[in-house]
């Protein structure tokens, strides 16, 4: 039978790991989300598995992308120094997770990302994201 103490620190470790998956995720958000300031579509595209998705839509047209499409629509936005962004939420499931972030004035837009992630062999990638263009859509 396990003591109160024993208890306390399974507890402890628990909430220090639970805390640093959090971190991690918010890590392997950070080159998606620098790229948007620095218009670097490679750095973009390293956040992503190869198999991963993007769907969204922009002035009313529809785009279903590749992340190697991708990468080449954020090198053709250019940079975006003024870009503003947030993480408004992740929520994580052993090694599934996802999150929302929030972009105001990426190429002068506003834009809302839905990630889906998974952790395969230690480390955290954007297996997919749906996106809304706000007032552009």
């Amino acid at each position: 039978m396990e003591t109160v103490t024993e208890l306390t620190k399974e507890t402890k470790a628990d909430e220090v790991q639970s805390f640093n998956e959090y971190k991690e995720v918010e890590k392997a958000l950070q080159p998606y989300i620098e790229s948007a300031s620095t218009g670097d579509g490679k750095l973009s595209r390293s956040a992503f598995f190869d198999h991963a998705h993007i769907l969204g839509s922009v002035g009313g047209t529809v785009y279903n992308q590749t992340a190697d499409e991708f990468e080449a629509v954020v090198n053709e936005g250019g940079p975006s120094p003024e870009v503003q962004s947030r993480i408004a939420w992740i929520d994580i499931s052993g090694p599934a997770a996802a999150a929302k972030v929030e972009f105001i004035d990426w190429v002068g837009l506003r834009f809302t990302d839905f990630f889906v992630l998974y952790k395969e062999e230690g480390k955290w990638k954007i297996s997919g994201k749906v996106y809304d263009s706000h007032a552009n859509n």
